[in-house]
């Protein structure tokens, strides 16, 4: 009777055990056999090598630019080649310069390359946009001076020929190259200021563009270093248009500088 009893306990026991450890066994499988969820990318733009930020320059004026820096120079490579300013049309902003790639095809030529919201537009419409030459001027002086550089190619389209134009004219030695796409305000100077400047400038315009495209040209091409770059059957916002022939262009251009 004991020895049944003590069988009876040792079944008993060995029972326990084997359910203890079927309870604990899920616990036990190795990870890679639970399900794996797909972990979107926290931000595409870290691919895209851009960084997107807001600056308060001096005077008081309140900036949002993207910067797309090449990826040589983050690792620790060579210097870029130098710094190509982006500007926008009334219509636009820097984001349109994200969107069109032209950010990063400049990274990745090995060109430091930023795309600025004017005062008033975009990210920087806390700034008031700004009415007098004088205070466009002064905001394009602080702008570059903010950027680190004493030269920079200025791509100018549009509307933004207001801010870009009295720099070429009056600050010359501030540009290493102009990139004018049918800008705003060529008449408002004399033809012998611009047969004065010597900047390197690549002049883009929509072949159907008859308003401010072949108004520009008329004065733009008066300056003695000019090269054109015609896209044919694109509007005022050629280079949206035409973005491949626009940057194959550009990037002709800027190699020569």
């Amino acid at each position: 009777m004991g020895l049944g009893r003590h069988k009876f306990v040792l079944l008993l026991l060995v029972l326990s055990i084997s359910v203890l450890l079927y309870l604990l066994l899920p616990s036990s499988k190795p990870e890679q056999e639970e399900p794996k969820a797909e972990v979107p990318r926290s931000d595409p733009q870290d691919n895209m090598n851009i960084t997107i930020r807001t600056a308060t320059l001096s005077g008081d004026w309140p900036t949002f630019y993207r910067e797309a820096i090449p990826r040589s120079v983050l690792e620790g490579g060579p210097p870029e080649r130098f710094t190509v300013l982006l500007l926008h049309g009334r219509s636009f902003t820097s984001k349109t310069w994200e969107d069109l790639g032209t950010l990063q095809i400049l990274s990745e030529h090995g060109y430091r390359a930023v795309a600025v919201d004017l005062p008033g537009y975009g990210q920087s419409l806390q700034a008031q946009p700004m009415s007098s030459e004088k205070g466009r001027m002064d905001y394009m002086l602080h702008l570059i001076e903010s950027l680190g550089t004493r030269q920079l190619v200025l791509i100018s389209p549009s509307m933004s020929g207001l801010f870009t134009l009295p720099i070429l004219l009056q600050n010359p030695n501030r540009l290493r190259g102009f990139v004018p796409i049918a800008p705003v305000g060529t008449k408002g100077f004399k033809p012998q200021q611009y047969k004065q400047i010597q900047v390197p400038t690549l002049i883009v315009y929509g072949t159907l563009d008859t308003n401010l495209g072949m108004q520009s040209l008329e004065s733009l091409q008066l300056l003695p270093n000019h090269t054109l770059s015609p896209l044919k059957g694109a509007g005022h916002a050629c280079y949206m248009d035409r973005p491949e022939e626009f940057h194959s262009a550009l990037l002709m251009f800027l190699s020569k500088l």
